[in-house]
């Protein structure tokens, strides 16, 4: 079957469709992605079908962190803002993409014309999302909401706030881009709705171990578990990285993935303080703190697989993207989160209850102390760090990606059965 995936975002965001893309080629499918142009060689590496998307995901990125933080209104406008002078070019572009196809799978800023698109042809469709949003639950509050202690109304009352505003800015986001190129397909109503004839099937790519699955969710949202590619194509691991590694302990991992902030020389000024205070070999990887001259105690290089880098660490410092997040539990080792903005902060809580972290710490108000004293925390506490290897041990234990291609095969067979049914 002719598959194509709609990913958009920061290259965290279009790995794990990597990932998913993988699995359904040896599953049999013909496999496209459209993807952000900057992500073409990632994706033609793997043998998958790539079309180019418009827009420089690292703006959106910026813009959430330095003008949206983690105020939830700020990040709308900061969406609406970049999304709405390419809102034509990118549903033209994917409008051309999903010709010939027989099933779409859309990722979170996709989602609307993803779902418009697979309806309008007939054929099936899926929402596939990195963290949990579109499925209301009263046991934790929406992602981009503090978890406070107003029980179970509040929490569920979070989620249709998410609800609501995803869906009217799209709503007129995409009435607008319509009524200039009125051969797109028509809105039709919310595809995640209560009483909706056939539900959207969403698939989650994160672990139950992290975000067990609410009890209070419809039957057609899946936790699968992580998408990870475990090949890391043609990289290999520098000559000095791997002296470095074996000259000493195993060192602090700090990557902030494609984190972009115009306040990056402070937040490079306490990450490097932090370091030296806490007395750790640490290994920066990523062009978010700038560079700095490597030495004996610190090794900077701009790229590395957190896959395969993270499991050398004594301990990760990260911003708290899910990819990001899922990487360090799976390593095994504790986690130092600093979110920035999105859902950032929720992986944070989410650490720091599994046990795997200490207290995650807002990067807007990030001091070396407090950095500082969270690294010594996580290298040292002994339970902190049995109970992330154990988080880890049971993450490898599963196939996300397995898992995901097994449920959409289901559907799709469920659907080619029942289409079958209607034509006799």
């Amino acid at each position: 079957m002719h598959i194509t995936l709609l990913a958009y975002g920061s290259r965290g965001d279009v790995e794990p469709f990597v990932a998913l893309g993988k699995g359904l080629l040896r599953a049999g499918h013909r496999v496209r992605l459209a993807a952000p142009e900057a992500f073409a060689a990632l994706v033609r590496s793997c043998d998958i079908e790539f079309a180019g998307l418009p827009g420089d995901p690292g703006r959106l990125v910026q813009a959430l962190v330095d003008s949206a933080g983690r105020n939830w209104w700020r990040m709308v406008q900061s969406v609406s803002r970049f999304a709405l002078p390419l809102g034509a070019q990118v549903s033209e572009a994917i409008l051309a993409v999903c010709e010939g196809t027989q099933a779409i799978i859309h990722s979170f800023l996709l989602t609307m014309v993803g779902h418009e698109i697979a309806r309008a042809k007939g054929i099936p469709g899926f929402s596939a999302q990195l963290f949990p949003v579109f499925s209301p639950t009263a046991e934790f509050p929406g992602i981009v909401f503090p978890d406070l202690p107003l029980g179970r109304f509040y929490r569920r009352v979070t989620h249709e706030v998410i609800h609501q505003t995803f869906w009217q800015g799209s709503r007129l986001l995409y009435e607008r881009v319509r009524r200039s190129n009125p051969h797109l397909p028509r809105l039709t109503r919310w595809p995640f709705r209560s009483g909706t004839d056939r539900p959207l099937p969403i698939l989650y790519a994160f672990s139950p171990q992290v975000v067990p699955r609410p009890h209070d969710w419809r039957d057609d949202a899946h936790v699968t578990g992580y998408w990870f590619s475990e090949d890391s194509g043609d990289w290999r691991p520098p000559e000095r990285l791997v002296a470095f590694l074996l000259a000493g302990p195993p060192p602090v991992c700090v990557g902030f993935g494609s984190t972009v902030t115009q306040d990056r020389d402070r937040l490079a000024g306490v990450v490097f303080e932090a370091l030296e205070r806490s007395q750790q070999r640490a290994v920066v990887v990523g062009g978010g703190l700038g560079s700095m001259s490597s030495s004996d105690t610190l090794f900077q290089l701009d790229y590395a697989p957190y896959g395969w880098l993270f499991l050398k660490a004594a301990a990760v410092v990260h911003h708290g993207g899910a990819g990001t997040t899922g990487q360090g539990l799976r390593a095994g080792v504790p986690n130092v989160v600093v979110p920035f903005t999105s859902d950032q902060p929720f992986w944070g809580r989410r650490v720091h209850r599994l046990g795997a972290g200490p207290v995650p710490l807002a990067a807007a108000s990030l001091s070396a102390d407090r950095l500082a004293e969270a690294i010594v925390v996580a290298t040292r506490d002994e339970q902190m760090r049995r109970r992330a290897q154990a988080i880890g041990q049971a993450i490898r234990a599963e196939d996300g990606v397995g898992k995901a291609v097994s449920i959409i095969e289901r559907y799709l067979g469920a659907q080619a059965d029942a289409n079958g049914a209607q034509g006799k």
